[in-house]
């Protein structure tokens, strides 16, 4: 059936005085077509399809004969699944296909409480939207890699900020949340969220939850920030949310090109100054930069610098002196040993408080890294009891700085099976007194000189010190 747009277009001609073969050539119809659309009535309505359905055009449905009774059968069960009413229907003589059914199924199914799209329109300094992303890039210098995003934006202003991150676990969320907060100038009432993991962990099928992520509401706390999350049986009320992530990948990843991650994140400092302040929003019609002044005004101060922003976890001091988190180890005084206590995550450090006990100790990243303050090794050796359990202890210290020290270690005790105690001894009062990676260096260069014993690696540490003995010297000894 010709559409009815194309319809009225023929009469308009026909009008205009035109010839059919003129309107034939115009509008792209054969001339039987022009000559009976142009004694039709005038066009009153352009829904090609409910005119299709009026005129009757089109082959029947073999589901159509079945409408009555799907019709009966979901005024009794309103909620009743369509494969079920497939079965009904093949039971009554139903002989087409899935697709036609499932199609009228959809059509005479009743609607209850359909509602209109609900958009997060917000006041000045009332909401703002947050969502993580990703997309797949490939650089111009030949490599590929997945890239994470954290996006925020003021909804009254438009203002954006947006983020690269390792991953999207709760940390990056958090961080990367009051690093917008600090760059849009404060927090508004409200943070509109999806209900990743990172914000709840179990919720209600009406939405209410029932265990929030205790990090996350930790720092919504101390941000005096409201929270507002978009659920899946409301899908109406998540359109503005996941809009976000598709607007950042649109107006950005899908309109550049990038040489290398360098300059993915210089392009995107430019990206900002565009965004925010040259482009005008397609909502507003304004740049975001024409309205942050009057939204600034409402926004609250942000309680928590980025830098000072701390993220709580229970702990406990475990039998060995030492706070675990994430693989990663801190030690504490031995007096801590097996009191519980609270571990303050920041970006550079961290901080343990156990009861009467505290250390600062500088972040470790890499998995399995361990940090342990001089003044622990030295009261944990204190604490033991027996020479021969301090030295096990002491060489316990010096094994936690790694593969070289394994390696140096087991040599000198295969060369002196009946001194190694007195050198390791040694060894743990250098570490006490020049530190972790000063003596590991050593190691290092005692296993390149193959030189082996705790003179040797005191007189690398000190120079000044008289020259050890020499290797030949060192066998005779044993």
């Amino acid at each position: 059936m010709i559409d009815m747009l194309k319809r009225h277009e023929i009469r308009v001609l026909r009008r205009a005085g035109h010839t059919l073969e003129e309107v034939v050539k115009l509008a792209g119809v054969s001339q039987s077509s022009a000559q009976r659309v142009a004694a039709e009535p005038p066009v009153t309505m352009l829904d090609s399809v409910a005119e299709r359905v009026r005129r009757g055009i089109g082959r029947p449905s073999k589901a159509e004969a079945f409408r009555a009774l799907l019709v009966a059968e979901l005024a009794k069960q309103p909620n009743v699944r369509g494969v079920e009413l497939l079965r009904r229907a093949r039971d009554a003589g139903y002989a087409g296909g899935k697709s036609a059914l499932y199609e009228l199924i959809a059509a005479v199914r009743p609607r209850e409480g359909a509602s209109p799209l609900v958009r997060f329109e917000g006041l000045p300094g009332e909401f703002s939207q947050h969502d993580f992303g990703e997309v797949d890039v490939e650089f111009g210098n030949g490599t590929a890699r997945r890239v994470h995003f954290f996006a925020s934006r003021l909804k009254y202003s438009r203002w954006a900020q947006v983020s690269l991150v390792d991953d999207e676990r709760v940390e990056a969320l958090v961080r990367s949340l009051v690093d917008h907060f600090a760059a849009m100038g404060g927090i508004p009432l409200l943070a509109v969220f999806d209900r990743p993991k990172t914000v709840a962990l179990a919720w209600r099928r009406d939405g209410v939850v029932t265990e929030w992520n205790p990090t996350f509401a930790g720092v919504a706390l101390d941000l005096g920030l409201g929270i507002e999350l978009c659920w899946p049986y409301s899908p109406r009320q998540k359109g503005a949310v996941e809009n976000l992530v598709g607007w950042v990948k649109g107006s950005f990843f899908k309109q550049r090109r990038f040489f290398d991650e360098e300059d993915l994140r210089r392009q995107l400092a430019e990206w900002h100054e565009e965004v925010n302040v040259q482009r005008p929003s397609r909502a507003t019609g304004v740049p975001p930069a024409a309205r942050i002044a009057e939204e600034r005004a409402r926004l609250r101060p942000l309680k928590v610098k980025p830098e000072e922003l701390a993220l709580r976890f229970p702990v406990m001091v475990g039998p060995t002196a030492v706070v675990s988190h994430e693989g990663r180890s801190y030690s504490m005084p031995p007096e801590a040993i097996g009191i519980a206590g609270t571990l303050y995550l920041y970006r550079e450090r961290v901080r343990i408080v156990a009861g009467r006990f505290e250390a600062v100790h500088p972040r470790q990243l890499e998995p399995g890294a361990r940090s342990t303050l001089p003044e622990h090794r030295a009261q944990l050796v204190a604490a033991v009891s027996g020479r021969r359990a301090k030295r096990y202890l002491q060489r316990e210290h010096l094994l936690a700085l790694g593969r070289p020290t394994l390696e140096y270690l087991t040599e000198l005790t295969h060369r002196r099976p009946r001194l190694w105690m007195r050198d390791v001894h040694q060894l743990h009062e250098l570490l006490q007194s020049h530190g972790a990676d000063s003596l590991r260096a050593a190691f290092e260069r005692g296993l390149a000189e193959r030189l082996f014993g705790a003179e040797y690696i005191a007189h690398t540490l000190s120079p000044s010190l008289p020259p050890a003995p020499g290797r030949r010297q060192q066998e005779l000894a044993l």
